[in-house]
Formats: C-alpha cells, sequence, structure tokens
C-alpha cells in the first residue's frame, strides 16, 4: 500500500492559516492610505494621559 498518496493534501508553504481583518488592501486598510503622523501622535498622547491618572 502507497501511504504517500493516503490522507489530505499538505498546505502550500509560506502560506497563512486564515485571514486578518485587518489585512493590506482590504475595505479596512486600503493600499497607499497611511495615518497622518498628527491623528498617531494625538492618539499617544491621549493614551499616555488616560494611564497617568
Amino acid at each position: 500500500m502507497d501511504y504517500k498518496k493516503s490522507g489530505a493534501p499538505k498546505n502550500a508553504k509560506n502560506t497563512p492559516h486564515h485571514q486578518e481583518h485587518n489585512a493590506k488592501g482590504s475595505a479596512k486598510n486600503p493600499y497607499g492610505k497611511a495615518d497622518p503622523k498628527a491623528a498617531l501622535l494625538a492618539r499617544m498622547k491621549a493614551a499616555a494621559e488616560k494611564n497617568k491618572d
């Protein structure tokens, strides 16, 4: 009996097991759209203020 041919086929190498919810090119994270640095700094400052209290 050829045991090599039995069972499920192997997955391709270097492929993800699942889809990310915010993958590049999806509706939530389209290509070419980067968050402005000012918005990032504002979020970081707000988080620092919240944790300071």
